[in-house]
């Protein structure tokens, strides 16, 4: 099997990938941003470095010797002149220096605009993607603001924009009482409706 790793084309699938790889263990990070001109050379250097693109038997073979296993989660749209990163590890040890931070750690993994909480999920702490406090309180000043100038449409569209946000748990759930609050202030109009997310590919294949 060909080493690769996906370059995400959506903000959904690059943070469906940090996600899964959370799951999964790898609960060190560092993030980033790179030229469009340089995202290919920066694969492939992450690649040598850290092997992001190793295969499942690679990366067993890895942790049996002690070391930390690697995955790059890259959001490159078509036509941007810069992509944004976050490379994440197991525990381990690195074959090269990098100053990483813990998912689990009060400094929340930040990324593409959301951060990285936990959640009770049938049980147990699964994590998920919610929006930040500090944008929160801007989407309810926005609220408010439509509707003491009586704007029925800007409040409508603004309800449509934060529906149409990644459908993750953590998101959901915060729309889901933005929309509570603009009905409870006088809102009148149909509140759209709030997705669930549906499992999504982590991107393009990027032969290394």
């Amino acid at each position: 099997m060909p080493a690769s790793t996906p370059i995400s084309r959506s903000k959904t699938a690059a943070l469906t990938r940090v996600l899964d790889a959370a799951g999964r263990g790898y609960t060190r990070y560092v993030t980033g941003k790179v030229d469009a001109k340089k995202v290919e050379r920066v694969i492939k250097k992450l690649h040598e470095r850290h092997a992001i693109g190793a295969t499942p038997a690679q990366r067993l073979t890895r942790k049996q010797h002690g070391q930390a296993n690697a995955i790059l989660a890259l959001y490159w749209p078509k036509e941007e002149v810069e992509a944004d990163w976050a490379l994440l590890f197991t525990p381990g040890e690195l074959s090269a220096s990098e100053k990483l931070e813990d998912v689990a750690s009060k400094k929340r993994l930040v990324f593409l605009g959301y951060e990285l909480v936990r959640h009770a999920a049938r049980g147990r702490a699964a994590w998920t993607w919610r929006r930040p406090k500090a944008e929160m309180k801007e989407h309810y000043a926005m609220l408010g603001d439509a509707r003491h100038r009586r704007r029925p449409d800007e409040l409508a569209a603004h309800l449509q924009r934060l529906a149409n946000q990644p459908g993750f748990h953590g998101v959901r759930e915060q729309s889901k009482t933005l929309l509570e609050y603009a009905r409870r202030h006088g809102y009148a109009g149909e509140l759209p409706a709030l997705y669930y997310l549906r499992k999504v590919a982590h991107g393009e294949c990027f032969a290394l």
